[in-house]
């Protein structure tokens, strides 16, 4: 029997995309981190990977979930995962398979060492998620590895247990897409170029999950959400008519997922091929159901319905979900209820928590609450809804009457500082720094007895007092040690600072925290984003106390540092019952007025991260400029009303799109930093053609890499960028917070990029240019 004409299980089935893999206190990272720095032995996290895999698909089957999606654990990355299991590896680490193992082979790609820095990382389609970005050349040898032990040993465990799991597997096309062009390849070379080649060890595991028995795989195309030209889509149609081809002699049903948005083009592309299922992210881009019915072969496909959110954590409104389930049903008849995208984004359960606010009782679902939805509507499509469900009621806000008056009397003028040579004057005459002056972005590494004092402090076991005098000798040990290292412009070090949004939400009006709700960012780094329910208004200076003390110790400048106002809203779960742009407003009203508190404590160096701001980018072009234009202002309402010797820097995420770089632009920022340690080079096209016209930071090493650089690599990214920008418009400074580092690894690295700064002065100096 062919997989096309299998029988259907059930008429409307119940499944979901993914699932977090983190453990629901965190017990992966504790696992990774303790074997990374020796308590743990392989075998221990082993054992704690194979617990979190096996729970993970036994919970889900007890919930009720008919279909069950397997592989989706991963001890650091899903996507390099795909890589490395289907022998996409970076040439530059063959030398390493002679003398390290599966895992420590996988890790030091993850993670780097001295002679092998680590892979790009590299965000995921506008979520907080960072993965490792596959790198790949003309020689790049495709095929099965061992890595697919795991995978069909996992089915089998499930198997004996009754449970049908299905395999979860990047997809072809996008596995290349996502991926980059190697060191070593040619300049004109492109991953894609190697589908071909890549397909045959497709089709291996297709065939050695059908000799086990495996019913059905999940091939991932994420790719397809964003705009792509004909010529990826052509590939994606060569790929699946070659796997899903009726000549093949047996392989399971294949469901090809479309996360993060709208399929556009890609979705006739894969009704037309013989794929048997395809997912929708119905909640991302509703489609309606005649338009569905008038794609042709559609109707031959058992369709995933996307219609329970993967991204955020509001309670799905049953009713309106079941009344749209109920007329796609009558277009495509064979129906999974599904989830939009991974359940990776959300934390595991809501009733871990017991301090919300009274406002967000019953209105939220974390992931576990999720599947129950998915099951709830897949019974109700076959029996009908309850009587007892009732309209989901729109949340109960919290408002502020005098919030929403003050941005709505916000004027064009409120957003627009001084012209920037005569800030720039001001503020060379005010702070008299070197040339190419060294700095650091914010955070310092978190200690041990800093992170224990702030949960006893949460738990009622140590004072205000007590955690307070903490925070404040450990700040001053930052700023002693940042003296010795020879840094120009000082952080304070963010000693106070869980994380850079959570910590201004627990001191914000109109934001919930939460205690448990962690979701993965990458690796070992998690986060608890906030929840955005009411109006945004702020009770008192929030960071004022901590830098003024921290430059008390101090002749030089300390930075304040502030998270912006597009970041707040793009890392935390937003209300739905107010555009964005307004909620981006409010917050930056608070940021504005804490911008003017620290200028009357004497700080004269302010930066206003937003990081995430390319997060909220539509996938697609169209919708981009109207995005970028709000964001923009929401950032300028922040910082226009700071003095003009006041000198404002921002730190931004990379983007190759000349649209984004020149929002970088209109942002007006005195100084802006930039993630671009390995992707320097589009910071420096854009540096050269005049893309960027003020001070820029294009970050010299890599934050989160545990590797330490030495001073003639820095030597040498420096004197890249000197290549594209005068010397007096170069900041020296990593690429990114160092918050989880270790001091081990941070001293040597900043002690060296302090030298190779010094070093180019010398030079510098030496040709008159001083």
């Amino acid at each position: 029997m062919s997989p096309a004409s299998a029988p259907v299980e059930t008429e409307y089935g119940s499944s979901i995309l993914g699932y977090p893999r983190i453990g629901p206190r965190r017990e992966l990272k504790r696992a990774l981190e303790g074997y990374f720095h020796g308590p743990v032995t392989k075998d221990e996290l082993k054992a704690v990977g194979l617990k979190l895999r096996d729970e993970t698909w036994q919970e889900l089957a007890a919930m009720g979930l008919e279909q069950v999606p397997g592989n989706t654990f991963s001890f650091y990355d899903h996507i390099l995962d795909s890589a490395v299991l289907f022998g996409a590896v970076s040439p530059r680490y063959v030398p390493l398979r002679a003398e390290l193992d599966d895992l420590d082979f996988y890790f030091t790609m993850c993670r780097g060492r001295a002679d092998f820095p680590p892979l790009e990382l590299v965000k995921l389609f506008g979520t907080n998620y960072h993965y490792r970005q596959p790198e790949i050349s003309e020689d790049t040898a495709f095929a099965v590895s061992s890595y697919a032990d795991e995978l069909l040993a996992e089915h089998a465990r499930a198997k004996t247990r009754g449970v049908e799991l299905r395999p979860v597997v990047l997809g072809p096309v996008s596995l290349l897409l996502l991926s980059k062009r190697a060191p070593e390849a040619g300049a004109d070379f492109r991953p894609v170029d190697r589908l071909s080649d890549l397909l045959p060890a497709y089709l291996d595991l297709l065939e050695r999950l059908a000799k086990q028995g495996a019913k059905c795989v999940q091939f991932d195309e994420p790719a397809f959400t964003s705009d792509r030209g004909e010529f990826d889509l052509e590939l994606l149609g060569e790929a699946y008519a070659k796997l899903s081809s009726p000549s093949l002699a047996a392989r399971p049903r294949m469901l090809v997922t479309g996360q993060y948005g709208h399929l556009g083009d890609a979705l006739p592309v894969l009704a037309s091929s013989n794929v048997e299922a395809i997912s929708l992210d119905l909640v991302a881009a509703p489609i309606p159901p005649e338009e569905l019915a008038a794609l042709p072969g559609l109707r031959r496909k058992r369709l995933y319905a996307g219609v329970v959110s993967g991204r955020n954590i509001w309670r799905n409104d049953r009713l309106d979900t079941l009344g749209y389930l109920t007329e796609l049903k009558n277009v495509v008849p064979d129906i999974v209820v599904s989830t939009s995208t991974t359940l990776l984004h959300v934390p595991y359960d809501v009733l871990a928590e017991y301090d919300l606010p009274e406002e967000l009782d019953g209105r939220l679902a974390f992931a576990k609450q999720k599947v129950g939805e998915v099951v709830a509507l897949t019974k109700a499509l076959r029996e009908g809804a309850p009587a007892s469900w009732s309209r989901t009621s729109p949340a109960k806000p919290h408002v502020n009457q005098a919030v929403r008056d003050r941005v709505a009397a916000v004027k064009d003028e409120d957003r627009v500082r001084p012209p920037y040579e005569e800030r720039r004057a001001l503020q060379e005459e005010r702070f008299q720094l070197p040339k190419a002056p060294t700095t650091t972005l914010g955070s310092f590494p978190q200690t041990p007895h800093i992170r224990r004092a702030r949960y006893e402090l949460g738990e009622g076991r140590l004072s205000w007092e007590e955690y307070r005098a903490l925070v404040r000798d450990e700040i001053e040990r930052i700023i002693r040690l940042q003296e010795d290292i020879g840094l120009d412009v000082l952080v304070h070090g963010e000693v106070e600072r869980n994380d850079m949004v959570q910590y201004f939400a627990e001191l914000l009006e109109g934001f919930a925290t939460t205690r448990h709700g962690w979701v993965q960012v990458y690796g070992t780094r998690s986060v608890r984003p906030p929840i955005i329910y009411g109006d945004v208004s702020r009770r008192k200076p929030m960071t004022v106390e901590w830098i003024t003390h921290a430059q008390s110790f101090t002749s030089k400048p300390v930075k304040g540092v502030l998270t912006g106002p597009v970041t707040m809203l793009a890392r935390s779960f937003a209300r739905e019952d107010l555009p964005q742009q307004q909620i981006a407003d409010q917050i930056a009203l608070v940021v504005r007025d804490e911008i003017e508190d620290l200028e009357q404590a004497g700080i004269g160096i302010i930066q206003v991260d937003e990081p995430a701001i390319r997060e909220l980018l539509p996938l697609r072009a169209q919708g981009r400029r109207k995005y970028l234009d709000w964001a923009v202002a929401a950032f300028r309402l922040a910082t226009a009303g700071a003095r003009p010797a006041t000198q404002i820097h921002t730190h931004l995420e990379y983007s190759s799109l000349g649209l984004v770089v020149e929002a970088f632009e209109q942002m007006d920022c005195d100084v802006t930093a930039l993630v671009a340690t390995r992707s320097i080079s589009w910071v420096l096209q854009q540096l050269r053609n005049g893309g960027l016209t003020r001070d820029v930071g294009p970050g010299v090493y890599e934050s989160r890499s545990a590797r330490i650089p030495d001073i003639d690599e820095l030597d040498e990214r420096i004197a890249e960028a000197l290549k594209f920008v005068e010397f007096d418009r170069l900041w020296v400074n990593p690429d990114g917070g160092l918050k989880t580092r270790h001091y081990w690894q941070l001293q040597p690295s900043l002690r060296n990029m302090v030298a190779a700064a010094r070093r180019h002065r010398r030079r510098s100096a030496a040709l008159g240019q001083a």
